[in-house]
């Protein structure tokens, strides 16, 4: 018997944040090509709280990756909001990118983003095995620490009948 998303994530005592709205209306913070579903960019945030500052200055490490991590879940909850089954529609997770706010001499940006990747893994199990980007960048909008885009692959939408032929 398969376990549905929803349950494993109480498994692991998460609860998906609601999903952020768009801070520019000119982005759409989903779109969905056939059987892939495109998430935009989510900041780093908890609640209304954004996560800001850059790693190597105002920022740890540990901090970081807990920024990553509220980045993916906020990911999630857009996910799970713009498919009909939520996070039950995700067959696999195919790629994630994550961009870092840190300063010139910091080099663990990789280990940040593992904040990200870790959560898919936990939470989707070997359908969460993603490629993956990670870039350190000098600012960030909003000044947040964080921010992951991902690329799922996603259950087919139902058919629809034309109606009787």
């Amino acid at each position: 018997m398969s376990t549905s998303t929803a349950d494993r994530l109480r498994a692991l005592g998460i609860a998906l944040p609601p999903a952020p709205r768009a801070r520019a209306a000119r982005i759409r913070m989903t779109r969905r090509l056939g059987n892939l579903l495109y998430v935009s960019g989510q900041l780093a945030s908890t609640g209304t709280a954004l996560h800001v500052g850059r790693v190597g200055d105002t920022m740890t490490l540990e901090q970081a990756q807990h920024a990553a991590r509220a980045s993916a879940l906020n990911v999630l909850a857009q996910a799970h909001e713009s498919l009909p089954g939520g996070l039950d529609d995700i067959l696999s997770v195919v790629n994630l990118r994550g961009f870092v706010a840190a300063t010139p001499d910091f080099v663990q940006i990789a280990d940040v983003v593992n904040g990200a990747s870790d959560l898919i893994m936990e939470v989707f199990g070997e359908a969460g095995a993603h490629t993956r980007t990670a870039v350190g960048v000098a600012s960030m909008p909003h000044g947040v620490v964080v921010e992951i885009e991902a690329m799922f692959e996603v259950s087919p939408p139902p058919t629809r009948c034309a109606g009787p032929l």
